[in-house]
């Protein structure tokens, strides 16, 4: 056999088997393209159909022992995704405290990569929170006045990143998710100063908190919305009278280009759909969305139950606080908050596995 006929037939040999295995490797299924959610003054879109977003929130689901500090218990997230309605949202806390990993001090995206994918999986949608104001499961240091005005930028924290660097790389990171419905920049933001602590009756409010908060979202909410600038901004402030959003600085902050969704927190009025006063209640702030133009979610909504109350009645409290919120105006609503091994012996907020609070969501998504 010569050279030239030896290699004829190796080349033959190769084609074959090259053919052979285009026929045999499964191609991967191409990903789901990102969700379409959009805000309209009164409410939202999903993928073009109206959405009343409803579903838990869940801060600790990027806990994973074996690589990061935690927050919480560890969830199994296939499991939680899994028992949710269709098109539900989970609002979970993103903190670069849990994108380092323990043993190493490096930055570890695995946990927090477990969470989209987990929830893409199940064609659920998330909101991530990018950092707590009051500093639980970070530092637990209170982030006072300055650091909505510049320390947000220079004060480096975990991972070695500043606010501002990892409000980047969060952002670019996560932003391509078929399961991310927008960003939360800071979990009820209060701009207040410490005293003796920074305990509630220790702290003032400064006279320009509003102004200042308002800075800090035209500023970083806006540094969101160029980096995903087909997502949306929640606000993240709790509403009930809080520095920096207290009165008419709530539609100040409101106003800003860097917000497209605004906020409310509700907690300690059982079974009211509308809590709270003329200057700072639910129904102000409803009033303050609309003059925004911008739809207004109650993102936490939390009742006690357990050795105080049974879960069945905690449901049907806070079905008709919801169902009156709805047809107040409200455009969502979520429920505080979801742990895997709920302390039914204890008086606590916990919504564990199987609560009937996952049947109100259902109702309350089922309704469009």
């Amino acid at each position: 056999m010569n050279a030239r006929t030896r290699w004829s037939l190796v080349y033959a040999a190769v084609a074959v088997l090259l053919t052979v295995t285009a026929c045999t490797v499964r191609a991967e299924p191409a990903p789901d393209p990102p969700r379409t959610v959009a805000a309209t003054s009164s409410g939202f879109t999903l993928d073009g159909d109206p959405w009343w977003p409803s579903g838990m929130d869940a801060y600790q689901l990027a806990t994973n022992w074996s690589i990061n500090r935690g927050c919480g218990a560890q969830v199994d997230l296939d499991a939680y995704f899994g028992s949710l309605p269709p098109n539900a949202l989970t609002r979970f806390d993103l903190f670069a405290a849990l994108a380092v990993n323990k043993f190493t001090g490096a930055v570890d995206f695995r946990p927090a990569d477990a969470v989209f994918a987990a929830a893409a999986r199940h064609h659920q949608l998330v909101l991530p929170v990018l950092v707590g104001g009051d500093g639980a499961c970070e530092s637990g240091e209170f982030k006072q006045r300055d650091w909505y005005v510049d320390g947000w930028k220079t004060e480096s924290a975990f991972g070695g990143m500043t606010y501002q660097q990892w409000l980047t790389t969060a952002v670019t990171r996560w932003r391509g998710s078929p399961a991310l419905a927008g960003w939360e920049p800071v979990g009820e933001p209060e701009p207040g100063v410490c005293g003796r602590s920074c305990a509630f009756p220790d702290r003032t409010c400064p006279s320009d908190a509003g102004a200042v908060l308002r800075g800090f979202f035209d500023t970083a909410g806006g540094a969101v919305r160029a980096l995903d600038p087909n997502r949306l901004v929640f606000s993240g402030l709790a509403g009930g009278g809080q520095c920096g959003s207290a009165g008419d600085d709530y539609e100040l902050v409101g106003r800003s280009p860097g917000v497209s969704v605004l906020d409310y927190h509700d907690y300690g009025a059982d079974g009211v759909p509308l809590p709270g006063d003329q200057w700072n209640g639910l129904g102000r702030r409803i009033t303050q969305a609309r003059a925004v133009g911008k739809p207004i979610v109650v993102n936490e909504i939390g009742q006690n139950a357990g050795s105080c109350g049974t879960v069945d009645d905690r449901a049907t409290d806070v079905r008709r606080k919801v169902t009156g919120q709805r047809a107040a105006g409200t455009a969502g609503a979520l429920f505080w908050a979801f742990v895997p091994d709920p302390r039914n012996d204890q008086c606590t907020f916990d919504i564990g596995p199987g609560d009937p609070l996952f049947g109100l969501a259902g109702d309350m998504l089922s309704q469009g």
